[in-house]
């Protein structure tokens, strides 16, 4: 007496086969492309955390070197390996008292989880009104004074002609002067907004905390490119011609 055989398993048809096919190709696609995904939220962080970051102009205090929602590239590399020099154009968070108070307007999570990834990869620039950008005039050591007789700044003695770049109103020769007199400490900048009869910079920050100096921890970078509008694009022109003749400070001993 003899057992049935089991009966042989059915051969798999091409349609099954193009079925699974399709399954696996298509997890692999998704999975590729999570995988490009995720490694270019990774080097863009990496890129504005240590290389380039974007801000856009939220006011006229640069003018006409920089307008209102002009988009600017922020060099955050080259200044941690040779400093920032006088004519630079810089980035940095309020030293404290600097902004007005201000308070953003609620969001949900969703829409607050988005502006952190879009941040985060340097395509939004919502934290750019925390900011501010200024021109430095004076760097650590310096002896800066407002004015001589001609309005201009002096910077160890001697006077700079800042008529390159300083924004003046109508009828003017030289910007309303506003006195100062100070010595640049250690580890700090003496700013000034090229719009200088309309920016609020060190000259009116004296009575803070921080005397009107800005502390080199603060900056963000140094502002290298206009990005946008298209027809701004261009470099940023730190007129190292205006300081060429100002010899090195002696030093924070005097202050």
């Amino acid at each position: 007496m003899t057992s049935d055989a089991e009966a042989p398993a059915e051969p798999e048809t091409r349609a099954q086969r193009r079925r699974q096919g399709g399954r696996r190709g298509g997890w692999v696609f998704l999975r590729d492309v999570l995988v490009i995904i995720l490694i270019a939220v990774v080097v863009s962080a990496l890129v504005k955390t240590f290389l380039v970051r974007s801000f856009y102009i939220p006011s006229g205090s640069m003018e006409d070197t920089l307008q209102i929602d002009d988009r600017i590239l922020v060099d955050e590399l080259t200044p941690r390996w040779n400093g920032y020099q006088r004519g630079d154009i810089v980035v940095f968070q309020d030293p404290g008292g600097w902004l007005p108070p201000s308070v953003r307007p609620a969001q949900s999570p969703f829409v607050e989880g988005i502006d952190w990834l879009l941040t985060l990869v340097g395509l939004s620039v919502s934290d750019s009104e925390d900011h501010l950008i200024k021109r430095v005039i004076g760097v650590p050591g310096d002896h800066v004074v407002c004015c001589n007789a001609l309005g201009q700044i002096t910077i160890n003695g001697v006077p700079i002609d800042e008529s390159a770049y300083v924004k003046l109103d109508p009828g003017q020769t030289a910007p309303n002067p506003v006195p100062f007199d100070v010595i640049v400490p250690d580890g700090s900048l003496w700013v000034l907004g090229d719009n200088r009869d309309h920016s609020r910079d060190s000259r009116f920050n004296q009575d803070q905390p921080g005397a009107g100096f800005v502390p080199i921890e603060n900056v963000v970078g140094r502002a290298f490119v206009t990005t946008w509008p298209i027809p701004r694009w261009g470099l940023l022109d730190p007129h190292s011609e205006v300081f060429a003749g100002v010899p090195a400070g002696e030093g924070t001993d005097e202050q």
